[in-house]
């Protein structure tokens, strides 16, 4: 095994239940698409932009409903660079995991968070 960054992006609206929602749904999917395993997590580190001020995107991932266990997993998050032209409304995640040597990581950008990597964007 190896270890490796897996990011992410969602946008959603400043209310607890749409950072909720949108950050379970992203999690979500990055745990299917790349068969993660909550012993083989090392961290997951969140940036949230200025304007998302009602709820931190770890302590909405720990409050919704995961499909593994991140209740031993460090979290951590932090405020987006307020960079001119940036996407507004818009959480970003970084989780360092141990894989398979082999693996392939894939990366999961949604609800408007496609703009950032148009490259990942699934259509």
């Amino acid at each position: 095994m190896r270890l490796f960054g897996i990011r992410g992006a969602t946008g959603a609206e400043n209310t607890k239940e749409s950072v909720i929602q949108n950050v379970g749904q992203m999690f979500s999917q990055l745990a299917e698409e790349n068969n993660l395993k909550s012993e083989d997590i090392v961290s997951i580190q969140f940036t949230i932009t200025a304007d998302l001020n009602q709820m931190n995107p770890a302590a909405a991932l720990r409050r919704g409903n995961p499909p593994i266990d991140v209740s031993r997993v460090p979290l951590f998050c932090s405020q987006e660079p307020q960079i001119e032209g940036s996407p507004e409304k818009m959480i970003r995640v970084l989780i360092t995991t141990y894989l398979e040597d082999d693996a392939k990581v894939v990366p999961v950008y949604i609800n408007g968070g496609e703009k950032l990597r148009p490259d990942f964007a699934k259509n």
